[in-house]
């Protein structure tokens, strides 16, 4: 039996402040994609918070879409 499907979703863009999760301007964000496992989402997150590390006010999150698809 293959793993179930579990979406997640990894975007990111500059934040009001480096703590929160406020962004600055939601119509710049950076959609990186919807992966079907958090393990693949988590190394899409890696690779691009990675090559965004020297700029602090810039943050990228993972979404468990699947939680707010199926919220049971």
């Amino acid at each position: 039996m293959a793993d179930e499907q579990l979406l997640h979703l990894v975007f990111g863009g500059q934040v009001t402040d480096p703590q929160g999760l406020e962004f600055r301007d939601t119509g710049k964000l950076d959609i990186v994609g919807i992966y079907p496992s958090y393990a693949e989402a988590e190394g899409a997150w890696r690779s691009v918070s990675q090559s965004n590390v020297d700029d602090a006010m810039t943050k990228y999150v993972i979404v468990h879409l699947h939680r707010l698809l199926e919220p049971h």
